[in-house]
């Protein structure tokens, strides 16, 4: 978590990155990165190369991807601070990942979950699905979209068996303090399972220094990757308790020994991913998360800041608007959310933000703004001014 005033990019540095993503050069105002981050010209050329070379070149491009899947997982690794390459499986989304987690641990009548009501369905629903089996989940009831350690810590019980939260909280832009909450589940024999969908490639999650047991994120948010691709994080002791509800031929030890059917799993985190993965988009993430390492991920983390900052001081003072997200430093994200004041159609005023270009998000009867590294003060600046114009002119009507 960065520790100190957060910076922007400097100016020639950024505007070499700016350049990769051209709808900057369409006056286009894009800060929807916590919906869909549009795609590099990295990506897109590293994707194009993938299907160009399947359909006129080697054809055969089997061996070529393996490579490829490898340096992806070098890359999550990086990205992390994971043990090792084999720590990571692609996945293809977060529910994917974090279900092969749920469903595969061993669970008794009376086990608890302990969630909150400010997740995402992703990391709702693959342990609602647990009740069948008698498991219990708890939720706690968050405040100012704020779920505190205080709050953790008082919903604890003796048979808890997952802790399951967010990294960022996908409305509030709430931050865990994923550290603290880290050391006391391992204190308590308690797993850690965090959804980074919000986070990775954002803000720093380190995966080691925080004790998470499990970590599941899509690559088509922060890490500005495509859709139906991500990862999946497990440490050793973890992935030797899930037993795996299916297997693919890519799950055992020697995939190449075809007639070897009593074959051990693969002693690594590939034997969750079973067969063939979505190679194209494996290609265009391993493009977009190349670009983040280049970046460097605090680097990346004190730019966000320091634009949710800006929107924080914008908004902070205005009449009527109402700020949803955390002010505090260490709670916030990338993820900054008002609320429109009385009287202004959150809809009507959405709508006509994005009529003028300005892409952001309405969830819930609020609007949440989400930069990403290659967005600029100055377009913070305008999407501020123009979000209190539109309020203003429909407050008139």
């Amino acid at each position: 978590m960065l520790a100190q005033t957060p910076r922007l990019i400097p100016y020639e540095r950024h505007q070499s990155y700016r350049c990769l993503f051209p709808h900057t050069e369409q006056g286009v105002i894009y800060l929807n990165h916590a919906a869909v981050s549009p795609l590099s010209t990295r990506v897109l050329r590293a994707q194009i190369g993938h299907l160009q070379n399947r359909s006129s070149g080697n054809i055969e491009t089997y061996w070529d991807d393996v490579k490829q899947i490898e340096e992806t997982r070098r890359c999550v690794q990086q990205l992390i601070n994971a043990e090792s390459i084999d720590r990571i499986a692609l996945a293809g989304n977060t529910s994917d990942a974090l279900n092969i987690i749920a469903s595969g641990l061993d669970w008794n009548p009376g086990d608890r979950v302990l969630l909150n009501d400010l997740e995402f369905p992703s990391n709702i629903y693959p342990y609602y699905h647990l009740k069948s089996q008698g498991v219990e989940i708890d939720f706690i009831h968050s405040l100012d979209g704020r779920v505190t350690p205080e709050a953790i810590y008082a919903s604890l019980r003796p048979r808890t068996r997952i802790l399951a939260i967010s990294a960022v909280q996908f409305l509030s832009g709430y931050r865990a303090e994923l550290a603290v909450l880290g050391e006391v589940c391992r204190s308590r024999g308690i797993l850690l399972i965090v959804d980074a969908m919000q986070a990775v490639g954002g803000v720093t999650v380190d995966v080691q220094a925080m004790k998470i047991d499990g970590m599941a994120a899509g690559a088509a948010k922060w890490q500005m990757g495509p859709q139906g691709i991500g990862f999946l994080y497990l440490t050793e002791e973890l992935q030797a308790r899930i037993h795996q509800k299916y297997l693919g031929w890519q799950s055992v030890e020697n995939p190449w020994d075809f007639f070897h059917f009593d074959q051990a799993l693969a002693p690594t985190a590939r034997r969750f991913e079973g067969g063939t993965l979505n190679i194209p988009g494996m290609w265009g993430m391993h493009a977009a998360l190349s670009t983040i390492l280049e970046v460097g991920p605090q680097i990346i983390e004190s730019h966000v800041l320091a634009l949710t900052g800006a929107l924080l001081d914008e908004f902070r003072e205005a009449e009527g608007i109402k700020v949803y997200s955390p002010e505090a430093l260490g709670e916030r994200s990338g993820i900054f959310t008002i609320v429109p004041p009385d009287g202004v159609d959150p809809t009507a005023a959405f709508e006509e933000l994005s009529r003028r270009k300005l892409f952001l998000s309405l969830r819930g009867g609020k609007l949440r703004y989400s930069p990403h590294f290659y967005n600029s003060m100055d377009e913070i600046r305008t999407a501020a001014s123009m979000t209190k114009e539109v309020f203003k002119t429909l407050a008139a009507r």
